[in-house]
C-alpha cells in the first residue's frame, strides 16, 4: 500500500513539475478540462519546487527495506 501511495505522490509532484514550467497540466490534459494553467511566477516556482522533489523521490520506490536512507 505504502508504495501505490508514493507512486500517486510522485506522479502528483511530476504533474506540478510540468504545470510549473510549461503551465500544462497532464492529468487533465489526459481526463479532460483545462489542460492549460497560467500561474503567478512565484506559484510556478512552488510547483517546480515540488515537482523537482518527486524526481527526487522516485528512489524510494526501488528501496529495498521499509527504512529510508538520506
Amino acid at each position: 500500500m505504502g508504495k501505490i501511495a508514493l507512486t500517486l505522490v510522485i506522479i502528483g509532484a511530476l504533474n506540478w513539475l510540468l504545470v510549473g514550467l510549461f503551465e500544462w497540466d497532464l492529468v487533465s490534459a489526459l481526463f479532460g478540462g483545462d489542460s492549460h494553467r497560467e500561474s503567478s511566477w512565484f506559484s510556478r516556482i512552488v510547483y517546480t519546487l515540488v515537482g523537482l522533489s518527486g524526481l527526487i523521490s522516485i528512489r524510494y520506490l526501488f528501496a529495498d527495506d521499509a527504512r529510508v536512507r538520506t
